[in-house]
Protein backbone atom coordinates (compact mmCIF):
# COMPACT_ATOMS: atom_id res chain seq x y z
CA UNK A 1 0.00 0.00 0.00
CA UNK A 2 3.14 2.08 1.15
CA UNK A 3 4.49 1.79 -2.69
CA UNK A 4 1.28 2.07 -4.62
CA UNK A 5 0.59 5.30 -2.66
CA UNK A 6 4.08 6.35 -3.43
CA UNK A 7 3.89 5.75 -6.91
CA UNK A 8 0.40 7.32 -7.20
CA UNK A 9 2.06 10.64 -5.79
CA UNK A 10 5.19 10.81 -8.10
CA UNK A 11 3.85 9.05 -11.50
CA UNK A 12 5.14 12.26 -13.41
CA UNK A 13 8.70 11.66 -12.17
CA UNK A 14 8.27 7.48 -12.88
CA UNK A 15 6.98 8.82 -16.42
CA UNK A 16 10.13 10.97 -17.02
CA UNK A 17 12.24 8.24 -16.14
CA UNK A 18 9.80 5.83 -18.42
CA UNK A 19 9.50 7.84 -20.98
CA UNK A 20 13.81 8.15 -21.75
CA UNK A 21 14.12 4.46 -21.26
CA UNK A 22 11.17 4.02 -23.91
CA UNK A 23 13.04 6.41 -26.26
CA UNK A 24 15.87 4.16 -25.89
CA UNK A 25 14.57 1.03 -26.77
CA UNK A 26 11.93 2.91 -29.43
CA UNK A 27 13.30 5.86 -30.59
CA UNK A 28 11.72 5.32 -34.61
CA UNK A 29 8.28 6.14 -33.78
CA UNK A 30 9.21 9.30 -31.79
CA UNK A 31 11.72 10.76 -33.63
CA UNK A 32 10.85 13.57 -36.33
CA UNK A 33 9.36 12.16 -39.26
CA UNK A 34 8.10 8.98 -36.93
CA UNK A 35 4.39 7.24 -37.29
CA UNK A 36 3.78 9.74 -33.99
CA UNK A 37 4.32 12.67 -36.35
CA UNK A 38 5.98 14.39 -33.18
CA UNK A 39 7.37 17.68 -35.22
CA UNK A 40 3.21 18.32 -34.99
CA UNK A 41 2.31 17.06 -32.37
CA UNK A 42 4.67 18.60 -30.13
CA UNK A 43 3.56 21.50 -31.21
CA UNK A 44 0.00 21.03 -30.71
CA UNK A 45 0.59 19.94 -27.34
CA UNK A 46 1.90 22.90 -26.87
CA UNK A 47 -0.52 25.10 -27.62
CA UNK A 48 -3.07 22.94 -25.40
CA UNK A 49 -0.91 23.61 -22.24
CA UNK A 50 -0.81 26.92 -22.77
CA UNK A 51 -4.48 27.33 -23.60
CA UNK A 52 -5.55 24.97 -20.24
CA UNK A 53 -3.17 27.53 -18.28
CA UNK A 54 -5.56 30.32 -18.98
CA UNK A 55 -8.33 28.08 -19.05
CA UNK A 56 -7.82 27.28 -15.26
CA UNK A 57 -6.35 30.85 -14.08
CA UNK A 58 -8.04 32.94 -11.67
CA UNK A 59 -7.51 36.52 -11.87
CA UNK A 60 -9.22 36.90 -9.16
CA UNK A 61 -6.68 35.26 -6.52
CA UNK A 62 -4.17 37.55 -9.09
CA UNK A 63 -5.62 40.28 -7.46
CA UNK A 64 -5.98 39.42 -3.42
CA UNK A 65 -1.81 39.13 -3.92
CA UNK A 66 -1.27 42.53 -6.27
CA UNK A 67 -0.27 45.05 -3.64
CA UNK A 68 2.20 42.86 -1.45
CA UNK A 69 5.27 44.67 -3.68
CA UNK A 70 7.93 43.71 -1.36
CA UNK A 71 7.52 39.84 -1.77
CA UNK A 72 7.07 40.49 -5.74
CA UNK A 73 9.69 41.97 -6.68
CA UNK A 74 12.05 39.81 -4.53
CA UNK A 75 10.66 36.46 -6.19
CA UNK A 76 10.84 38.12 -9.76
CA UNK A 77 14.45 39.74 -9.44
CA UNK A 78 15.32 36.23 -8.14
CA UNK A 79 13.76 33.96 -10.40
CA UNK A 80 14.99 36.13 -13.72
CA UNK A 81 17.86 37.59 -12.51
CA UNK A 82 19.51 36.03 -9.09
CA UNK A 83 19.31 32.25 -10.33
CA UNK A 84 20.51 33.54 -14.33
CA UNK A 85 23.78 34.99 -12.65
CA UNK A 86 24.24 32.08 -10.73
CA UNK A 87 24.13 29.68 -13.37
CA UNK A 88 26.53 32.05 -15.58
CA UNK A 89 29.28 31.26 -12.74
CA UNK A 90 28.19 27.41 -12.82
CA UNK A 91 28.93 27.33 -16.55
CA UNK A 92 31.81 29.86 -16.21
CA UNK A 93 33.65 27.50 -13.80
CA UNK A 94 32.75 23.80 -15.08
CA UNK A 95 32.17 24.71 -18.09
CA UNK A 96 35.19 22.67 -19.31
CA UNK A 97 33.37 19.74 -17.92
CA UNK A 98 30.21 20.77 -20.02
CA UNK A 99 29.34 20.28 -23.73
CA UNK A 100 27.79 23.34 -25.75
CA UNK A 101 24.30 21.55 -25.12
CA UNK A 102 25.01 21.16 -21.88
CA UNK A 103 25.64 24.90 -20.95
CA UNK A 104 22.33 25.82 -22.97
CA UNK A 105 20.79 23.90 -20.73
CA UNK A 106 22.09 25.62 -17.56
CA UNK A 107 21.45 28.98 -19.36
CA UNK A 108 17.78 27.67 -20.10
CA UNK A 109 16.76 26.68 -16.31
CA UNK A 110 18.23 29.37 -14.94
CA UNK A 111 16.25 31.66 -16.89
CA UNK A 112 12.69 29.80 -16.93
CA UNK A 113 9.92 31.36 -14.85
CA UNK A 114 9.14 29.18 -11.41
CA UNK A 115 6.52 26.86 -10.98
CA UNK A 116 2.72 27.56 -10.30
CA UNK A 117 0.85 24.26 -8.76
CA UNK A 118 4.04 22.90 -6.84
CA UNK A 119 4.70 26.36 -5.42
CA UNK A 120 1.17 27.16 -4.40
CA UNK A 121 0.58 23.69 -2.83
CA UNK A 122 4.04 24.12 -0.45
CA UNK A 123 3.36 27.52 0.35
CA UNK A 124 -0.32 26.55 1.57
CA UNK A 125 0.99 23.14 3.26
CA UNK A 126 3.34 25.61 5.56
CA UNK A 127 0.67 28.37 6.50
CA UNK A 128 2.13 31.02 3.96
CA UNK A 129 1.18 33.90 1.68
CA UNK A 130 -1.09 31.33 -1.13
CA UNK A 131 -2.17 34.85 -2.72
CA UNK A 132 1.37 36.05 -2.89
CA UNK A 133 2.33 32.59 -4.40
CA UNK A 134 -0.12 32.40 -6.77
CA UNK A 135 0.40 35.90 -7.98
CA UNK A 136 4.05 35.49 -8.21
CA UNK A 137 4.02 32.21 -9.68
CA UNK A 138 1.79 33.22 -12.59
CA UNK A 139 3.02 36.55 -12.99
CA UNK A 140 6.45 34.88 -13.61
CA UNK A 141 4.95 32.63 -15.99
CA UNK A 142 3.06 34.83 -18.17
CA UNK A 143 6.69 37.13 -17.99
CA UNK A 144 8.80 34.10 -18.62
CA UNK A 145 6.99 33.48 -22.73
CA UNK A 146 9.10 36.61 -23.24
CA UNK A 147 11.86 36.84 -20.91
CA UNK A 148 13.50 33.37 -21.03
CA UNK A 149 14.12 33.61 -25.16
CA UNK A 150 15.02 36.96 -24.60
CA UNK A 151 17.93 35.38 -22.02
CA UNK A 152 18.87 32.58 -24.72
CA UNK A 153 18.83 35.08 -27.32
CA UNK A 154 21.51 37.33 -25.45
CA UNK A 155 23.08 34.39 -24.43
CA UNK A 156 23.88 32.83 -28.09
CA UNK A 157 24.69 36.49 -29.62
CA UNK A 158 27.56 36.75 -26.58
CA UNK A 159 28.57 33.58 -27.83
CA UNK A 160 29.11 34.62 -32.04
CA UNK A 161 25.68 32.79 -32.38
CA UNK A 162 21.93 33.86 -33.53
CA UNK A 163 18.75 33.86 -32.30
CA UNK A 164 16.09 35.37 -34.61
CA UNK A 165 13.88 36.66 -32.09
CA UNK A 166 11.60 38.67 -33.98
CA UNK A 167 10.15 35.32 -35.65
CA UNK A 168 10.27 33.60 -32.24
CA UNK A 169 8.19 36.12 -30.52
CA UNK A 170 5.84 35.59 -33.30
CA UNK A 171 5.92 32.21 -33.01
CA UNK A 172 5.22 32.54 -29.15
CA UNK A 173 2.35 35.06 -29.33
CA UNK A 174 0.75 32.84 -31.34
CA UNK A 175 1.38 29.32 -30.01
CA UNK A 176 1.51 30.43 -26.02
CA UNK A 177 0.46 33.43 -25.55
CA UNK A 178 -2.94 33.24 -27.47
CA UNK A 179 -3.88 30.06 -26.31
CA UNK A 180 -3.65 31.76 -23.09
CA UNK A 181 -5.49 34.62 -24.01
CA UNK A 182 -8.18 32.40 -25.23
CA UNK A 183 -8.16 30.11 -22.54
CA UNK A 184 -9.14 33.81 -20.24
CA UNK A 185 -11.82 34.29 -22.46
CA UNK A 186 -13.46 31.03 -22.21
CA UNK A 187 -13.16 31.11 -18.90
CA UNK A 188 -16.03 32.98 -17.64
CA UNK A 189 -18.37 30.59 -19.40
CA UNK A 190 -17.11 27.20 -17.98
CA UNK A 191 -15.42 28.34 -15.15
CA UNK A 192 -16.88 26.16 -12.30
CA UNK A 193 -16.94 23.33 -14.20
CA UNK A 194 -13.24 24.08 -14.81
CA UNK A 195 -12.60 24.29 -11.29
CA UNK A 196 -14.16 21.10 -10.45
CA UNK A 197 -11.91 19.31 -12.69
CA UNK A 198 -8.75 21.64 -12.62
CA UNK A 199 -6.74 18.34 -11.87
CA UNK A 200 -7.48 16.69 -15.34
CA UNK A 201 -6.62 19.43 -16.91
CA UNK A 202 -3.18 19.57 -14.69
CA UNK A 203 -2.68 15.83 -15.67
CA UNK A 204 -3.12 16.41 -19.22
CA UNK A 205 -0.71 19.08 -19.30
CA UNK A 206 1.63 16.36 -17.86
CA UNK A 207 1.31 13.91 -19.75
CA UNK A 208 1.70 16.31 -22.94
CA UNK A 209 5.47 16.94 -21.55
CA UNK A 210 5.84 13.56 -21.12
CA UNK A 211 5.38 13.22 -25.00
CA UNK A 212 7.73 16.30 -25.52
CA UNK A 213 10.41 14.85 -23.44
CA UNK A 214 9.89 11.40 -25.30
CA UNK A 215 10.35 12.98 -28.65
CA UNK A 216 13.03 14.88 -27.62
CA UNK A 217 14.91 11.94 -26.49
CA UNK A 218 13.86 9.65 -29.61
CA UNK A 219 15.46 12.71 -31.94
CA UNK A 220 18.95 12.47 -29.85
CA UNK A 221 18.79 8.41 -29.85
CA UNK A 222 18.62 8.55 -33.67
CA UNK A 223 21.18 11.03 -34.37
CA UNK A 224 23.30 9.10 -31.71
CA UNK A 225 23.98 12.30 -29.72
CA UNK A 226 24.68 10.63 -26.47
CA UNK A 227 26.63 7.86 -27.55
CA UNK A 228 29.86 9.44 -27.01
CA UNK A 229 29.69 10.52 -23.26
CA UNK A 230 26.24 9.36 -22.10
CA UNK A 231 26.70 8.52 -18.51
CA UNK A 232 29.34 11.39 -17.76
CA UNK A 233 26.76 14.07 -19.29
CA UNK A 234 24.13 12.82 -17.15
CA UNK A 235 26.47 13.16 -13.91
CA UNK A 236 28.01 16.11 -14.80
CA UNK A 237 24.18 17.45 -15.55
CA UNK A 238 23.17 16.15 -12.11
CA UNK A 239 25.94 17.28 -9.94
CA UNK A 240 25.48 20.82 -11.57
CA UNK A 241 21.54 20.84 -10.98
CA UNK A 242 22.40 19.79 -7.03
CA UNK A 243 24.52 22.94 -7.20
CA UNK A 244 22.57 25.54 -8.57
CA UNK A 245 19.15 24.07 -6.19
CA UNK A 246 21.30 24.47 -2.98
CA UNK A 247 22.83 28.38 -4.33
CA UNK A 248 19.32 29.21 -5.02
CA UNK A 249 17.42 27.85 -1.77
CA UNK A 250 20.43 29.66 0.60
CA UNK A 251 20.43 32.52 -1.20
CA UNK A 252 16.46 32.98 -1.18
CA UNK A 253 16.31 32.03 2.93
CA UNK A 254 19.38 34.21 3.41
CA UNK A 255 17.51 37.05 1.25
CA UNK A 256 14.38 37.13 3.90
CA UNK A 257 15.80 36.77 6.44
CA UNK A 258 17.60 40.21 5.51
CA UNK A 259 14.82 41.54 4.24
CA UNK A 260 12.81 40.42 7.36
CA UNK A 261 9.95 38.74 5.88
CA UNK A 262 7.49 37.47 7.82
CA UNK A 263 6.27 33.95 8.07
CA UNK A 264 4.06 34.12 5.53
CA UNK A 265 6.11 36.24 3.12
CA UNK A 266 8.85 34.13 3.71
CA UNK A 267 7.19 30.73 2.79
CA UNK A 268 5.94 32.07 -0.51
CA UNK A 269 9.70 33.17 -1.28
CA UNK A 270 11.13 30.22 -0.21
CA UNK A 271 8.56 28.13 -2.52
CA UNK A 272 8.68 30.43 -5.43
CA UNK A 273 11.86 31.89 -5.68
CA UNK A 274 14.27 29.11 -6.69
CA UNK A 275 11.88 26.47 -8.09
CA UNK A 276 11.77 26.32 -11.74
CA UNK A 277 9.00 25.03 -14.08
CA UNK A 278 9.39 22.03 -16.38
CA UNK A 279 5.92 22.64 -17.63
CA UNK A 280 6.83 25.56 -19.34
CA UNK A 281 10.42 24.76 -19.40
CA UNK A 282 9.85 21.76 -22.02
CA UNK A 283 7.17 23.80 -24.42
CA UNK A 284 9.72 26.71 -24.47
CA UNK A 285 12.54 24.92 -25.33
CA UNK A 286 10.40 23.12 -27.84
CA UNK A 287 10.10 26.07 -29.38
CA UNK A 288 13.31 27.81 -29.09
CA UNK A 289 15.30 25.16 -30.48
CA UNK A 290 13.04 23.32 -32.78
CA UNK A 291 15.03 21.33 -34.69
CA UNK A 292 18.13 21.37 -32.58
CA UNK A 293 19.81 17.63 -32.54
CA UNK A 294 20.96 18.12 -28.44
CA UNK A 295 17.35 19.63 -27.64
CA UNK A 296 17.53 16.17 -25.07
CA UNK A 297 20.63 17.35 -23.76
CA UNK A 298 19.28 20.84 -23.50
CA UNK A 299 16.28 19.44 -21.05
CA UNK A 300 18.50 17.42 -19.29
CA UNK A 301 19.42 19.92 -16.26
CA UNK A 302 16.00 20.94 -15.28
CA UNK A 303 14.70 17.35 -15.56
CA UNK A 304 17.45 16.34 -13.14
CA UNK A 305 16.45 20.34 -11.05
CA UNK A 306 12.86 19.07 -10.83
CA UNK A 307 12.78 16.61 -9.15
CA UNK A 308 15.18 17.59 -6.94
CA UNK A 309 13.42 20.42 -6.23
CA UNK A 310 9.89 18.31 -5.28
CA UNK A 311 11.95 16.40 -2.87
CA UNK A 312 14.08 19.08 -1.20
CA UNK A 313 10.52 20.94 -0.93
CA UNK A 314 8.77 18.17 0.84
CA UNK A 315 11.90 17.89 3.47
CA UNK A 316 11.46 21.63 3.65
CA UNK A 317 7.78 21.18 4.76
CA UNK A 318 8.49 18.63 6.98
CA UNK A 319 11.16 21.08 8.65
CA UNK A 320 9.19 24.29 8.52
CA UNK A 321 5.73 22.37 10.21
CA UNK A 322 8.04 20.71 12.94
CA UNK A 323 8.93 24.08 13.97
CA UNK A 324 6.04 25.63 13.75
CA UNK A 325 4.25 22.86 15.97
CA UNK A 326 7.20 23.44 18.86
CA UNK A 327 6.78 26.98 18.88
CA UNK A 328 2.70 26.86 19.30
CA UNK A 329 3.45 23.83 21.88
CA UNK A 330 5.99 26.30 23.56
CA UNK A 331 3.28 29.24 23.53
CA UNK A 332 0.53 27.11 24.79
CA UNK A 333 2.82 25.89 27.53
CA UNK A 334 3.98 29.69 28.16
CA UNK A 335 0.23 30.61 28.44
CA UNK A 336 -0.99 28.08 31.01
CA UNK A 337 2.00 28.75 33.32
CA UNK A 338 0.69 32.64 33.25
CA UNK A 339 -2.50 31.67 34.00
CA UNK A 340 -1.69 29.33 37.50
CA UNK A 341 0.91 31.85 38.16
CA UNK A 342 -2.46 34.42 38.49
Amino acid sequence: MALKRWMAQNWFLIGLAAVVLLAWLLPEPGAAGGVLRSQVLTRLGVVLIFFFQGLTLSLKVLRMGLLQWRLHLFVQVFVFLVIPLLALVLVTVGGACMTEELRLGFILLAVLPTTIATSVAYTGMTGGNVAGAVFNSTFANMAGIFITPMWIGIWLQAGGQSLPLGKLFLDISLMLLAPLLAGQIVRPFVSKRVDRHKKKFSTAASLIILFIVYAAFCNSWKQNIWSAQGTEIALVAAAGAILLFAAAVTLSVAGTRLLRFNHENSMAAWFCAPQKTLAAGAPLANLIFAGHPGLSLILLPIMFYHPLQLLAGGVLINLVNKRRQTASAAAGDGDARAVKTR
